[in-house]
């Protein structure tokens, strides 16, 4: 099979993007760059990931201003094509304000910046990041964040319920889904959702960051890992 191209955006501020790098290209394997900002282009690319940081040094909103860089308007296109696209913390934050992903990411409940383990339930194993994972599958990851509070109005919430989009929820070392499990306050204790045609996904804990029982747990590699099966099944 042809070697997996892998795209990881950089914006001023974008700090996570080294961390993708690598684990998309020597953890998994992938053929990767790093693509400017303005960039206009993606169509050497089979999968983008916006990585994690703080763009435009959070100014603003986080990433009101990044959504309007030149690379956003081919992202957008590389998406409604239906390919890959995964954003991860600010990343995350990217997507829905670029409204490639509903709702938004507001301040912390606890109103601290959040920088520790935690843990995360699959819910749906039917996006193109989750598909090596198993519906109630939970991963040990970590969180870097100060906004990672998400939010949708009631009747967005039941939209999401509805169509499967939400992809995990914080959780209990047991997989109980709990408010004791999340301390950031995000609604229905979301950790990661998807669009309705499930090729993009957010969420807010760093799978990048733990590709390597070295540097405190591989679950991220299991997660990551997707888009692997993701491009096998496409190809047969």
């Amino acid at each position: 099979m042809t070697r997996i191209r892998a795209g990881v955006f950089s914006f001023p501020g974008s700090n996570g993007d080294h961390d993708a790098l690598h684990a998309l290209e020597h953890d998994l394997g992938l053929s990767v760059r790093r693509v400017d900002y303005r960039e206009t282009n993606l169509d050497e690319f089979d999968a983008i990931v916006l990585p994690g940081g703080f763009a435009y040094g959070d100014a603003l909103r986080c990433g009101a201003i990044a959504r309007f860089s030149p690379v956003m308007a081919p992202l957008r296109a590389f998406a409604e094509e239906g390919r890959p696209v995964l954003g991860i913390c600010n990343g995350f934050q990217v997507l829905c304000e670029a409204h490639l992903l509903p709702g938004a990411l507001l301040r912390n409940r606890t109103l601290n910046f959040h920088c520790f383990w935690t843990h995360m339930r699959i819910e749906q194993s039917n996006t193109s990041w989750t598909a090596g994972l198993a519906n109630a599958d939970v991963l040990r990851l970590p969180v870097a964040h100060g906004e990672g509070s998400y939010y949708v109005e009631d009747g967005q919430l039941a939209d999401l319920e509805r169509e499967g989009q939400v992809v995990a929820r914080y959780c209990s070392p047991d997989g109980t889904v709990n408010e004791c499990a999340n301390p950031n306050g995000s609604v229905a204790s979301i950790a990661a959702i998807c669009n309705v045609r499930r090729n993009v996904v957010g969420l807010m804990p760093h799978p990048e960051r733990a590709t390597n029982s070295l540097i405190g747990g591989s679950d991220g590699l299991r997660f990551l890992g997707g888009i692997l099966k993701t491009a096998l099944t496409a190809a047969t």
